[in-house]
């Protein structure tokens, strides 16, 4: 059996952000994609809020997706081109009916702002960033 990945462990607390950084075909994307179970793992455990990812039913993933994501390095190839940034940040509190209305605006602002970005940027393209 060939392994892509071995040995690989983190602890993330409540709030904090990991970056996976390395050298090309080192296997970022394959424990991103592993932890967000988009691959299947082969071992191990993945905990979070107690319960063990990677042994929860497909179908029982929903509430983990929406808190965990990967955001890829290539803009390109992640973010849709056509989309403007208020609606890329907009569409998961759409799928996931977190907000709607005047509140998704303010919460796409308040998003916006946590990053340094102010809410004119809301109405810009991926491509127009630098």
């Amino acid at each position: 059996m060939l392994k892509a990945v071995d040995d690989v462990s983190f602890h993330i607390e409540r709030g904090e952000t990991l970056g996976l950084v390395g050298e090309s075909g080192c296997g970022k994307t394959t424990v991103g994609r592993t932890i967000t179970r988009l691959y299947e793992p082969t071992g191990g455990a993945m905990f979070f809020d107690g319960v063990d990812i990677f042994k929860t039913h497909e179908s029982d993933l929903k509430p983990f997706r929406s808190k965990a994501q990967m955001i890829f390095q290539d803009p390109y190839a992640s973010l849709n081109p056509r989309m403007t940034v208020g609606d890329i940040i907009g569409e998961p509190l759409d799928i996931h009916k977190l907000a709607r209305g005047q509140e998704r605006t303010d919460r796409i602002f308040e998003l916006l702002d946590l990053v340094g970005l102010n809410r004119e940027h809301a109405n810009r393209y991926p491509h127009e960033f630098s």
